[in-house]
């Protein structure tokens, strides 16, 4: 029988030939990683533990990333427990670099492996074909343990593209579209996976960015066809693949899916449901407080790019706090070699550290009641973003670049 990427990678991690949908089977896990959100949790289940032992030091990755700097007294005594615990047992260790995801994909992930994340956004490890997924604390710490656990085979739901995106519209506006079509469940203990000639044409950052939301459909985890754009990406950050796993011909989906990008168009995702999407120009007009460029999703220097070259010459509205904040360390030093963080400051926005930001909602740009947030963060759930009674609506780099301008939603047209 046929498998699919998903069924090679969890067969190949659980040393048999051949796995399907329903079945359960331990396997071993290549990369653990953890951020300050969760860590300090599992720090205190270790320490209760008989005889607590890490497997293998060497596959887990610690990321402080959340809260940066520390919010208050209490996140400091977090960070400071991870951060000791870390030392003491010479876990690889991040602190102030940027976003966990997108850390991970810079230095650490490869095709083929089957990684534990204590982050939902695992899933976006997939853009170079390794199957990541978020677990919770106890699952997270198992695994530590006994560098194993056990995983329930998902169905694969099969997004087949053709074409090419048209100018403006971006890899985000893409995955926005696939959430409103199959709906925030339509994926729920799913897989999905990506190909087609038209996967061809979108860059790594583009493919970090769709995988990355493909939880936000219930997505168990999200898994790209392996092509050169990704083989070029590993070897430019000094990595091969462990596996590349390309899907059977025969393979078996619960569903199949025909996407021409050339027919999507700029997105928003409205309150309070990222699967609550519409045209972009429904939403034109609609007043904001703020605006975010950033997060895992959409931090990165494509994105940055993006929204200097639209904000060049031009200014933050007077009545917008415009936050602009890259995903990782050498994103903030490329986009400083570049000019880009030039670009934005003479416009009047602010620059932040590389951290989660107001995407996390809980250190810094949080928004206050009756407040409106446009973000290129991950999600826009009822009080995601500060108060219960702000609002949050998502969009791609460009959108929310031309929003901060205008003081209201708009596209990049409009400005």
């Amino acid at each position: 029988m046929g498998m699919t990427i998903a069924e090679k990678i969890i067969a190949a991690a659980a040393k048999v030939n051949e796995v399907k949908p329903g079945d359960i089977h331990t396997v071993e896990l290549d990369r653990l990683m953890s951020n300050d959100g969760t860590t300090h949790l599992t720090i205190d289940m270790y320490n209760k533990l008989k005889n607590p032992k890490i497997a293998d030091v060497n596959k887990l990755v610690w990321i402080v990333d959340h809260n940066v700097p520390c919010d208050s007294v209490k996140t400091a005594a977090s960070h400071k427990k991870m951060r000791d615990f870390a030392k003491e047992n010479g876990i690889t260790f991040y602190e102030g670099a940027g976003v966990c995801h997108q850390i991970m994909m810079e230095n650490h992930v490869t095709s083929g492996e089957l990684i534990f994340g204590a982050d939902s956004h695992t899933c976006a490890y997939g853009a170079v074909g390794a199957f990541g997924t978020g677990v919770g604390c106890t699952d997270y710490l198992y695994a530590m343990v006994t560098g194993t656990s056990w995983v329930l085979v998902p169905e694969t739901l099969r997004f087949n593209l053709t074409g090419k995106l048209r100018e403006g519209v971006y890899a985000r506006d893409l995955i926005l579209t696939i959430i409103g079509m199959i709906g925030a469940n339509g994926a729920n203990y799913a897989a999905m996976e990506f190909g087609g000639e038209g996967l061809h044409t979108i860059d790594m950052s583009g493919r970090i960015a769709i995988c990355n939301l493909c939880v936000e459909a219930g997505a168990k985890t999200a898994l790209m066809e392996v092509d050169d754009v990704a083989l070029n990406y590993l070897r430019e950050h000094g990595r091969e693949p462990k596996h590349v796993f390309l899907p059977d011909e025969d393979a078996k989906y619960a569903k199949v899916y025909n996407i021409d990008l050339s027919t999507i168009n700029p997105i928003v995702a409205k309150p309070h449901f990222v699967d609550s999407v519409v045209d972009a120009k429904e939403c034109v007009g609609t007043h904001i407080d703020e605006a975010f460029l950033g997060s895992c999703n959409n931090g990165r220097i494509e994105d940055l790019r993006a929204g200097a070259a639209i904000i060049k010459g031009k200014k933050v509205h007077p009545l917008v706090r415009f936050l602009v904040v890259p995903a990782s360390k050498a994103v903030y030093e490329q986009a400083l070699e570049e000019g880009l963080l030039q670009i934005f400051v003479e416009a009047g926005a602010i620059v932040m550290n590389p951290n989660c930001s107001v995407c996390w909602g809980s250190c810094q740009g949080v928004i206050g009641e009756n407040e409106v947030l446009i973000s290129t963060g991950t999600r826009n759930f009822k009080g995601r973003a500060g108060h219960k009674d702000s609002f949050v609506y998502l969009a791609s780099a460009q959108t929310v670049t031309a929003s901060a301008i205008k003081g209201e939603i708009a596209t990049a047209d409009m400005v």
